[in-house]
């Protein structure tokens, strides 16, 4: 079982460092490889580019809660949430499929 982690691609894993503009002001987000790509389709789904998606959850996220502590981890558990929400869209459509 572990071999499908473990046989993965170190450059899926590696860091990739990326700038960007959060509300008005420029930093830096450290995030694996994996979870950028994640993170475009996660855009792409909500018809945003990556950086409005990211400028509209960092300000939403602000609001909510007053700060945000660590928005790497923000955008590593927003793509958790997006990758389980697409399994659960899958399995429903399949379960109608069988069902038809």
């Amino acid at each position: 079982m572990c071999e499908v982690f473990a046989g993965q691609s170190p450059k899926g894993y590696a860091f990739e460092t990326r700038s960007v503009r959060l509300s008005g002001h420029v930093t830096s987000v450290r995030l694996e490889t994996r979870f950028w790509s994640v993170l475009d389709d996660l855009a792409a789904d909500q018809r945003m580019s990556l950086p409005l998606f990211l400028t509209t959850l960092y300000d939403e996220a602000l609001e909510l809660n007053g700060e945000i502590s660590n928005f790497s981890s923000l955008l590593r558990c927003s793509c958790l949430i997006f990758l389980t929400n697409q399994i659960a869209r899958y399995t429903q459509r399949s379960r109608e499929e069988l069902a038809a």
